[in-house]
């Protein structure tokens, strides 16, 4: 096995599972104009969902991930519906909307330790199989997460490109007071963002879980790493969020090949100071 292949294959790795992350974010943020920090912690309950399920009571799998998509697109509407909404209406500022979800995210994650404890768990039942790829090892797992993600992006793409509704939730996410004037129902719009991309973070939550593992905290490092890539990638746009999601997955990678991988979330957060002094709007200008 070639060093050289493995650092390419763990770059797209760690791509794929970011740029699922900041799929969701930053489809929040394009819609709502705020950095949803709850959205973290519904990552957790996307994992958690799938263990209470299908490790404890033995429900299918395929349908103990479907149910935990669902739960998760469901508490993000739940949050928006009882907090970010209200805010909204009474005109709050972005940073009152931050502190909101930064509440919403410790709220959730205390619920879900509380529930099953701050172990560490496992959602695979065994090893998982090796595939050899260019020269590098790639799991069974890891091949799903990637084609996952390619399936995810393809998916939202044409959705938000080539549907009606799609069209709306751009439309929103441009101007949502001229977007209501034309007869848009913008909280409708909205509550669908929340429920999409809640989904798409449960979905990742989950994935990350059959790979890693789960516990209560997990939300935070996805949550940290997903905003990095949307803001590399471009804050606001679905498309930058998912380049700069590789991006960083390579960076981060290549960047600890000579050093420890303890050096692995510096160089993360590096490269964000060096985006935000030198290039704030991103790799893609919305």
């Amino acid at each position: 096995m070639g060093i050289l292949p493995q650092l390419i294959l763990n770059s797209i790795i760690a791509g794929a599972i970011y740029s699922m992350v900041a799929l969701g974010f930053n489809l929040i943020y394009s819609t709502t104009r705020f950095f949803d920090l709850g959205y973290g912690a519904i990552t957790a309950v996307g994992g958690y969902t799938v263990f209470w399920l299908y490790k404890l009571h033995g429900v299918n799998l395929p349908l103990s991930i479907l149910v935990a998509i669902v739960v998760a697109g469901l508490i993000g509407v739940l949050a928006d519906v009882l907090v970010y909404r209200r805010l909204r209406a009474r005109r709050a500022s972005t940073m009152v909307l931050l502190v909101a979800s930064l509440g919403v995210f410790t709220m959730l994650q205390a619920v879900i330790a509380i529930i099953f404890s701050s172990q560490f768990q496992t959602l695979s039942s065994g090893g998982s199989k090796v595939y050899g790829v260019w020269g590098g090892a790639i799991t069974e797992i890891q091949l799903i997460i990637l084609c996952t993600a390619i399936v995810v992006m393809l998916l939202l793409g044409v959705f938000l490109k080539y549907t009606r509704f799609g069209r709306a939730i751009r439309a929103v996410g441009d101007d949502e007071e001229v977007a209501r004037v034309v007869g848009i129902n913008t909280n409708k719009i909205i509550r669908f963002v929340f429920f999409v991309s809640a989904g798409i973070g449960g979905l990742s939550g989950l994935l990350v879980g059959f790979d890693t593992g789960i516990e209560p905290t997990m939300g935070l490092n996805l949550l940290l790493k997903g905003v990095i890539a949307a803001i590399v990638g471009g804050i606001g746009s679905v498309w930058g969020g998912v380049l700069g999601a590789f991006f960083l997955g390579f960076v981060e990678n290549f960047g600890i090949w000579q050093i420890s991988g303890e050096w692995k979330d510096a160089i993360a957060f590096a490269l964000l100071i060096v985006f935000l002094l030198f290039r704030p709007q991103g790799l893609i200008k919305k």
